[in-house]
């Protein structure tokens, strides 16, 4: 429910935090001082309004370093995970064509803001071996360790995917690529505070976070770029003038929306605990209310986060069942930066599963806040749906 003014209206349960997450009131209101009392820009050397904004800039970067082991120096702020995925990727590329090292190995079930990148390095001459999954969605380890050869210079890897959120074995082969120079980089979006132990792994070179994915607003978010042997990897910038954030990411720092993601990384890392198993119950009360549908997972629920599920339902399409649903639940099909287009997944296609499961496909994610929807109220709709689509058919 939400008020309007006149009175309350429905709303539906809102079960798409795998495409964002709402903004905690906490953090709305580090944002909103940010924004009308401590305004100052913080390149502002000269005075108490720009000293208080760097001072909320450092400390921000002190959170989110401390939750991936890193040091403040490693943290660059980006507007989100996109812009950290290219730069850590295209801002390689100088590097690995001045060594040689033009072989790139990363996964068939990556996010777009990967496989983009990767697409136009490949166009400017490097090599990408793309690992296919298994059919529970996860990509083997040892197979990302054989691909290495003498000229790779980088691994991408995501943490958790986006569309499953089967959680992908970072430590293994971060353990693999010890005794190598090659790069790893890791699209923490999806799992940032969900496994800390992953992205905490000293090997992992490049970290790339969203804040709005851990209740902090859109357009910000980070790259970590962590020492090795007391040296950064060598990207360059995608853009220039300023030299804010090493040099890598020019332009005035958006400081109210560092310090609302400081925030949220904050009450992250005090709750973990707490979020998860809320998490885990509404999970299980959710599966079972919808049992009676036979809902078919798609991924390994043995890996999965707690605070997303991908199933098809037998006889319902995924369109069928998100407009059946549309009064209770706002799901997703399959990724939301493709929703606009219901066109196969191209995580479920590499793994392989059944067409129907790939055409019927549904995305629930919540989070630790979400409130149960009407579990009845939605089998009943789809209950109604197969009548529907069976009296068609017939």
């Amino acid at each position: 429910m939400s008020g309007t003014g006149k009175g309350l209206i429905h709303q539906p349960v809102y079960l798409d935090c795998a495409a964002t997450t709402p903004v905690l009131p906490e953090v709305r209101d580090e944002v909103v001082r940010y924004l009308e009392v401590d305004f100052g820009n913080a390149g502002s050397r000269t005075h108490d309004y720009g000293r208080r904004a760097r001072k909320a800039v450092e400390q921000a970067r002190d959170r989110i370093a401390g939750a991936v082991g890193a040091s403040r120096g490693d943290v660059v702020f980006t507007s989100g995970a996109t812009e950290s995925n290219n730069l850590a990727l295209a801002g390689l590329a100088g590097h690995g064509a001045r060594t040689g090292q033009r072989h790139i190995v990363s996964t068939a079930i990556e996010h777009h803001a990967v496989l983009e990148p990767l697409a136009e390095l490949e166009r400017r001459g490097f090599e990408v071996e793309r690992i296919q999954p298994d059919a529970g969605g996860m990509v083997d380890a040892g197979k990302v360790a054989r691909a290495v050869r003498p000229d790779t210079l980088l691994v991408s890897v995501m943490h958790v995917n986006n569309e499953t959120g089967v959680i992908q074995p970072i430590r293994e082969i971060a353990d693999a690529l010890e005794p190598t120079s090659v790069i790893l980089h890791v699209d923490g979006a999806q799992g940032f505070g969900a496994d800390p132990g992953a992205l905490g792994h000293e090997r992992v070179d490049l970290i790339s976070i969203s804040g709005h994915k851990v209740h902090a607003p859109k357009g910000v978010g980070a790259l970590v770029a962590r020492r090795r042997a007391g040296r950064l990897p060598e990207l360059e910038p995608l853009m220039f003038g300023g030299g804010q954030e090493r040099g890598w990411r020019p332009g005035t720092l958006p400081v109210a929306l560092i310090a609302g993601f400081g925030k949220a990384v904050a009450l992250l890392l005090a709750e973990s605990e707490n979020r998860a198993r809320r998490c885990r119950e509404f999970r299980r009360t959710l599966l079972e209310g919808l049992a009676p549908l036979e809902p078919v997972m798609n991924g390994d629920a043995e890996r999965t986060v707690p605070h997303i599920v991908n199933f098809s339902l037998p006889g319902v399409g995924a369109e069928v069942a998100i407009e059946a649903w549309e009064d209770l639940v706002a799901i997703s099909h399959g990724a939301a930066c493709a929703s606009t287009s219901y066109t196969c997944s191209h995580v479920l296609s590499a793994m392989q599963l059944a067409g129907w499961q790939q055409d019927g496909a549904l995305r629930l994610s919540w989070c630790h806040v979400t409130p149960m929807p009407d579990l009845e109220a939605m089998v009943r709709a789809i209950e109604r749906a197969r009548e529907e689509s069976r009296g068609v058919a017939r």
